[in-house]
């Protein structure tokens, strides 16, 4: 046996593979910044049977972040109806409802933060650090090597050949990271002015504003996608896409995890926490001043980001995105 391979874990007493339970009850973004960390997991215990505790809705990702045999439907920190995980781990975050969730399925060992109030060893919180990089470091302070550039979707199949639309994307779960509907709607008429297809997405409670910003535009009501996109379909429609305009939300992290170029608008939270890595199809537009993320109004700090600029930062990256390509295509004839 080489030194790089494992021993197979042993079987349990009822002859079924070892569980490894992993509680991440949010989002779609918060679900995409933890893909380096499970599939770490999913490295360093190859004969488990990884379980995701986390909504329902994000099952259809599973095969693209390639780590997870199932998916367990929690919302939130827990309780988690799992009985006695060989291994549960902790990313949903510092505790204590979260870990004692887990400390609640009785597992055989636990992979998480130190809480002052709970029996769990681990490493501290740590305040300012990137989403993706915490869940890293937590799995490397008990042992397992983790990557944290590891956040493609491994989607099947080629991406789709020629000019795809620029999407608009303008709602957020709090109103604090949503800009203006009026400004996202001067942004997608200059896109369209420009000889953009331009198409607007959102959830189905994000309708009314996703119309309202294909009004400011002028687009057709075809434009609007909002409410009419399943995760399956919006990930098609992403890999397709030329470019993502959003604020700070779970979409833009899936530009990122597809490899679709974005410009991001950031207020009350800095791209250092929750940003695109660094990546010249990527653009974070952010103020410097942070605030509530969970705000009833749009954030102070978004607010000073101007349609200008937003404009200015789509050009500047479709023009850098043209360059590239054209490079490309040299260097391939």
């Amino acid at each position: 046996m080489s030194g790089r391979e494992r021993p197979a874990p042993p079987r349990r007493r009822d002859g079924t593979s070892p569980v490894l339970l992993a509680l991440r009850g949010l989002g779609l973004g918060d679900l995409l910044a933890a893909v380096p960390a499970l599939r770490a997991l999913r490295r360093a215990h190859p004969g488990h049977r990884v379980l995701l505790a986390a909504p329902a809705p994000l099952a259809g990702l599973l095969p693209a972040i390639g780590a997870v045999d199932g998916l367990v439907d929690v919302a939130g920190p827990g309780p988690v109806p799992v009985d006695r995980p060989d291994v549960a781990v902790n990313l949903h975050g510092r505790g204590p409802q979260s870990t004692a969730a887990l400390l609640a399925t009785r597992p055989g060992r636990l992979i998480t933060h130190a809480h002052p109030d709970l029996p769990a060893a681990g490493p501290p919180w740590r305040e300012g650090v990137h989403e993706v990089r915490r869940w890293c470091d937590l799995l490397e302070w008990h042992g397992v090597p983790a990557d944290p550039g590891d956040l493609l979707l491994r989607v099947p199949g080629p991406r789709p050949a020629g000019p795809g639309p620029v999407v608009v994307h303008p709602g957020a779960a709090h109103p604090a990271r949503r800009w203006p509907p009026d400004r996202f709607g001067r942004v997608a008429a200059a896109l369209a002015a420009g000889g953009h297809r331009v198409l607007v997405t959102g959830g189905a409670a994000e309708r009314a504003i996703a119309e309202q910003v294909a009004a400011r535009a002028g687009l057709p009501a075809a434009s609007v996608l909002a409410g009419r996109t399943g995760l399956p379909e919006l990930v098609d429609l992403l890999r397709s896409a030329r470019l993502l305009v959003c604020g700070d939300t779970g979409v833009a992290h899936l530009a990122t995890a597809l490899g679709t170029p974005s410009v991001v608008l950031f207020g009350p939270v800095s791209p250092a926490l929750w940003g695109p890595p660094p990546d010249v199809r990527h653009v974070a537009l952010w103020k410097g001043r942070s605030g509530d993320p969970h705000g009833d109004a749009s954030d102070p700090g978004l607010l000073r980001i101007e349609v200008q600029e937003v404009l200015d930062a789509v050009t500047d990256l479709l023009d850098r995105l043209e360059r590239e390509d054209e490079r490309c295509r040299k260097e391939s004839s």
